[in-house]
């Protein structure tokens, strides 16, 4: 399995390098969006908390008074390939199996923003510009080179460093890079350029029922006996910050990234936590939106999802302030 992901890391950015030699000569050429876009993104393979990070840059610039729209490819969705409205800023407007799973999240805890999804990343900036939105956040953006950015956010875990999608040299074209807090984020910060390196942490910020509503602090849950499920790309994430939150797990399970749940996965998991005899199932945001709403969900089958929190400095919203500087002098 080690010696199969190196093989699929190195032919990943072998790709990689070709395409952004082939931008660097101008054989290929960006497009620009019709409003500034700020792109989050990794070069890492699975998770690296890019959605809950566009939900923050989002939700402050819903604080600026600004009209911001989250823009996605919807990976996994129905309308991957034909693009479509998943949230016109007043609520979602088609649920997770359109619009993919985190998009869907973004739409039910951000109501105000808009959402957009899509292969074709400049045809939902010219929607969402047509809608009145003034500036896009685009989700996992960093490989998306077709469209021109106003900041390139990269995030890094360093526990990650050896499963690349690009090389570290890619990271000469970020303006900005979050490094995860940990014991080896020191020495990834030493080979990156130091002013463009800023820190984050992620923390657990309670619970939220399987319709998104608030269902208690993270401490709800300390000295319970739950069971865990999750279909997300680092999975052991999840389970250390619920063991951490003083939760009992006596069962755990492990699906792919962005796992459907199709009925037989649904039956098994019910049918566990009827013999396991815990007191309540936990999964993540992005899981839970496939549970939802209440009506989808099997009697007697109490599912919470764990609510996860970047931390940032006020250095990173004033190196996005800026950005947007000369658009919107008055931020």
């Amino acid at each position: 399995m080690v010696v199969f992901r190196g093989l699929f890391s190195f032919l990943h950015q072998t790709g990689c390098r070709i395409k952004n030699r082939l931008y660097a000569w101008g054989i290929k050429r960006s497009a620009r969006s019709p409003i500034p876009v700020i792109s989050v993104g990794n070069i890492s393979f699975g998770g690296t908390e890019k959605t809950p990070l566009s939900i923050e840059i989002l939700s402050w610039l819903l604080g600026l008074g600004l009209r911001p729209a989250l823009i996605s490819r919807g990976y996994k969705g129905r309308w991957e390939r034909s693009g479509g409205v998943v949230s016109a800023g007043e609520g979602p407007l088609a649920g997770w199996r359109e619009a993919g799973d985190e998009p869907a999240l973004v739409a039910r805890k951000l109501p105000g923003a808009g959402v957009f999804v899509g292969k074709r990343r400049i045809d939902s900036c010219r929607k969402a510009r047509e809608m009145g939105f003034q500036v896009a956040v685009l989700d996992d953006g960093f490989q998306h080179r077709r469209l021109r950015r106003d900041l390139d956010i990269v995030l890094i875990n360093p526990s990650e460093i050896p499963a690349l999608r690009e090389p570290l040299s890619s990271l000469k074209r970020a303006d900005l890079i979050l490094v995860r807090n940990g014991p080896r984020a020191g020495r990834v910060e030493k080979s990156l350029i130091p002013e463009k390196v800023l820190p984050y942490r992620v923390r657990l910020d309670g619970f939220v029922g399987p319709d998104g509503k608030e269902a208690g602090p993270g401490d709800r849950l300390k000295g319970k006996k739950v069971m865990a499920f999750c279909g997300i790309a680092k999975p052991e994430r999840f389970f250390k910050l619920l063991e951490d939150s003083g939760a009992h797990i006596l069962g755990r399970f492990a699906f792919p990234d962005h796992f459907p749940y199709p009925q037989p996965a649904r039956k098994k998991l019910l049918a566990a936590f009827r013999e396991s005899g815990v007191e309540s199932a936990v999964t993540t945001e992005k899981d839970a939106v496939k549970f939802g709403p209440p009506g989808e969900l099997q009697a007697g089958f109490p599912v919470f999802a764990l609510k996860i929190k970047i931390e940032l400095e006020d250095a990173f919203f004033e190196r996005v302030r800026t950005a947007l500087k000369p658009y919107f002098p008055d931020i």
